[in-house]
């Protein structure tokens, strides 16, 4: 395999609103819709879609929830010999809030997401390129990452949602994806909104050893990407917003993809970053995902 995942997988109801309800503040939506999604599953859809082989580690549910996340998956052309059915957890889901500006707000249950053991974790297929989010217990990111089969690897950690577990996997990785938010929370630092010489040093405060990059998702501006003795930035595409959901896991499974096959950082950075800016002018998570020849087409202007 090109690509290996180890991931959430959750069936996603995305409600349509005209912001946010404020706490205490009851709304009326405009708008019901239900997609596959979770972290692991919209990142494994676009690595799949854009042509990189790509298996799936992860745990459904025995209910209907789980079997139609399964099809989907498995339409998008990912491997999922190594999704577990259990049949006494839930399938993962997440109430996700779309804004009409297309700003979201989500609510995750993990469900069978959070019954990842680090046996099942250690036990994944070899491939170039491992990556993983922080939907699923720590302990299976890091048997991953020390498997045998990973030690050649590219170990790519998205370290999505912030979470303390979050800081002790960072010695694992060569790359850690965060965006402005994930950032300041792991680096300590004051809020970062942009491309700047602050957010080039708190990005360098995570890198923990020689080797590691930092890759930094700054919206609508594009990205950055921090090394030891690097930093540079790829600027944003403007594209009309539909859903901003899984803009985040199409970057990170773009870049996979792109790893995968021997791109340069800075290769697949440029890549990802026009996947991602494909995907917001979609409705839905791992539906939103891009096609090869979509993106080639727009870096060809």
């Amino acid at each position: 395999m090109s690509v290996c995942v180890l991931g959430s997988i959750n069936l996603d109801i995305v409600l349509r609103v005209a912001e946010p309800p404020r706490p205490g503040e009851t709304i009326s939506a405009h708008g019901m819709s239900q997609y596959p999604g979770g972290k692991g599953a919209n990142q494994a859809v676009a690595a799949a879609r854009l042509g990189a082989p790509t298996t799936l580690i992860g745990a459904v549910g025995t209910d209907e929830a789980g079997t139609w996340m399964l099809d989907h998956l498995k339409e998008a052309g990912v491997d999922v010999g190594g999704v577990t059915r259990l049949a006494d957890t839930p399938t993962g889901q997440a109430y996700i809030w779309v804004s009409d500006a297309g700003e979201n707000a989500i609510v995750v249950v993990g469900g069978a997401n959070q019954t990842l053991t680090a046996a099942a974790a250690g036990a994944t297929p070899p491939a170039r390129v491992y990556i993983t989010q922080l939907e699923t217990p720590a302990e299976a990111i890091a048997a991953v990452f020390a498997s045998p089969q990973a030690a050649e690897a590219i170990k790519i950690l998205n370290a999505a949602p912030a979470l303390p577990a979050g800081k002790a996997l960072l010695p694992l990785m060569d790359i850690l994806i965060v965006n402005q938010t994930e950032l300041a929370t792991y680096a300590g630092a004051g809020p970062i909104d942009d491309w700047s010489q602050a957010t080039i040093a708190a990005a360098r405060a995570l890198i923990t050893r020689p080797g590691q990059s930092v890759v930094v998702t700054l919206g609508a501006e594009g990205v950055g990407v921090v090394t030891a003795d690097e930093a540079f930035a790829v600027a944003g595409r403007p594209m009309p917003v539909v859903d901003t959901t899984g803009a985040g896991d199409c970057f990170c499974g773009a870049l996979a993809a792109r790893l995968g096959e021997g791109a340069s950082l800075r290769e697949a950075a440029v890549f990802a970053n026009a996947a991602a800016g494909l995907s917001v002018g979609r409705a839905g998570a791992a539906t939103s995902m891009p096609l090869r020849a979509e993106v080639e087409a727009i870096l060809a202007g």
